[in-house]
């Protein structure tokens, strides 16, 4: 978007004034503003973000100051590099790389994308996630306004390490839906709290998935008013086909995004290294024939991460017993029932 010179004055003419001249506002949220500036001193191209307060909260200073230290300890080739933090006013800048790209959310307003350019896009961004994977970082909000194209010199990069964690597990708490971290339509069903279960880096194959289904449709899987139904619908909706919204797309690519998009992290792929396999195996066919014959998925797929399954063994009765009583109960009955036993025997899993 153009830049205003009537927008923020206190933020622009500020920049301006050390050392930055502004170009165009690229993007705006209530918590932040992007700029695509020059510096003075040297005309370098940088993407200059900025909080969007005068006066920011702690928790806000120190989640930007999170984002800066692992996104510039991150020596990968697809990720953004930034090259510098400083303080402003109140608040702080980010200095990043401008490499001339536009987030892929705006290209998806422009244009639709062909199977092929999709597959392409998808064997980088799983080689992306891996190696940032590898360096122990999750990102958490993989969405295609966090993924930055440019089809002149074919750069790709994630962006926005606003909410990644360093963690290799999260224990996410039940929030109102409007206050959870990531972008509602791409979030995974642990992400939202209601499952149950540790959020680890198989939640950015899901988002990888919702953001696949939308390059290769046009929409993405679940779609809504209510953040709540959203929120359901991640966590109990299957989503419709890909080869069912879009005829063209071959099964086995269909069954490859509905893979990435299952509930459980179990039942996703547990490596990038087996998901890009099987993308590159799919982008071969389609390059040589313009066909993709069906094969058994993962079939290289290990994980190489020791991981403890998240899966209830041994409670079948017990949850039936729970099942049959909150069927009763939907029927207008009132029940009371006590799960009794030692402590570490599962009853909060139950």
């Amino acid at each position: 978007m153009p830049l205003s010179p009537y927008a923020y004055p206190s933020i622009e003419s500020g920049l301006t004034r050390v050392g930055y001249q502004l170009t165009e506002q690229l993007y705006e949220s209530p918590t932040s503003l992007v700029y695509r500036a020059q510096r003075q001193a040297d005309q370098f191209p940088v993407v200059l973000k900025v909080l969007n307060e005068e006066y920011p909260s702690p928790a806000e200073l120190v989640r930007s100051r999170q984002e800066y230290e692992i996104t510039h300890s991150l020596e990968v080739p697809g990720v953004v590099a930034v090259y510098d933090q400083q303080p402003y006013q109140n608040t702080l800048v980010m200095e990043a790389e401008d490499f001339g790209g536009r987030s892929l959310d705006r290209w998806l307003q422009e244009q639709s994308f062909p199977l092929v350019d999709v597959l392409r896009l998808a064997v980088r961004l799983t080689e992306t996630l891996g190696q940032m994977h590898a360096a122990n970082v999750i990102h958490k909000d993989v969405n295609p306004s966090n993924i930055v194209w440019n089809p002149d010199t074919d750069t790709l990069k994630l962006i926005d390490f606003g909410i990644a964690t360093r963690l290799s597990r999260e224990t996410p708490t039940v929030t109102m839906p409007h206050r959870l971290e990531g972008t509602l339509a791409y979030l995974s069903p642990e992400q939202t709290g209601r499952m149950n279960r540790v959020v680890d880096y198989r939640t950015d194959y899901y988002s990888l998935g919702v953001t696949l289904y939308e390059l290769l449709t046009g929409q993405v899987p679940f779609v809504g008013d209510d953040a709540l139904e959203l929120v359901h619908s991640h966590i109990a909706r299957p989503p419709v086909p890909l080869n069912e919204v879009n005829p063209a797309i071959p099964a086995i690519v269909s069954a490859l995004v509905r893979k990435l998009l299952a509930k459980n992290a179990e039942d996703r792929y547990q490596s990038a290294r087996g998901l890009q396999t099987d993308l590159e195996r799919c982008l071969h066919h389609i390059e040589a024939n313009g066909a993709v014959p069906t094969f058994t998925l993962a079939a290289g797929d290990i994980s190489e991460r020791f991981q403890i399954p998240q899966t209830l063994y041994g409670r079948v009765a017990e949850v039936a017993t729970l099942l049959r009583a909150f069927g009763r109960v939907s029927q207008g009955k009132s029940e009371l029932l006590l799960v009794t036993g030692a402590a570490g025997v599962g009853k909060s899993a139950v």
